[in-house]
């Protein structure tokens, strides 16, 4: 790897700029060297770390959980336990997603199974969207 622009980064990287500016202005990123003429430069170090955040995103990490994770890599002293108490409790909240998605499944094919389709104005997904019992 060599020294980059922000634009061949963001072209190497398979991302946007603003990605790219959007986690330096949040702090995943660090502030790049720049060149004489005061374009940013990346290293080899800032491109690996750009991929690790991508890599993670793309896993589902939040931006706090990939702060976590980025802080015990930049603190040189961190354990693989560490990283897997962080990976455990991503498992765990992908777990509830799935079991609240599996509810919303239930709920919207039961609604649409109600509904014969067809071109009269009563609808029944409709009618529950509006019903207050599903509050309950």
């Amino acid at each position: 790897m060599r020294l980059m622009k922000r634009g061949k980064l963001a072209q190497a990287a398979r991302c946007n700029l603003e990605t790219i500016r959007y986690y330096e202005k949040i702090g995943l990123l660090h502030e790049p060297d720049r060149t004489e003429r005061g374009h940013r430069i990346y290293s080899p170090d800032d491109q690996r770390r750009l991929k690790f955040i991508l890599r993670s995103r793309e896993l589902g990490f939040s931006i706090e959980e990939l702060r976590a994770l980025l802080n015990l890599v930049d603190s040189d002293d961190y354990t693989c336990g560490e990283v897997l108490d962080v990976t455990t409790q991503h498992i765990a909240d992908i777990k509830s997603k799935i079991s609240d998605l599996k509810k919303l499944e239930r709920t919207l094919s039961e609604m649409s199974s109600q509904c014969a389709g067809g071109e009269v104005p009563d609808c029944p997904v409709i009618n529950s969207l509006f019903d207050d019992q599903l509050l309950n």
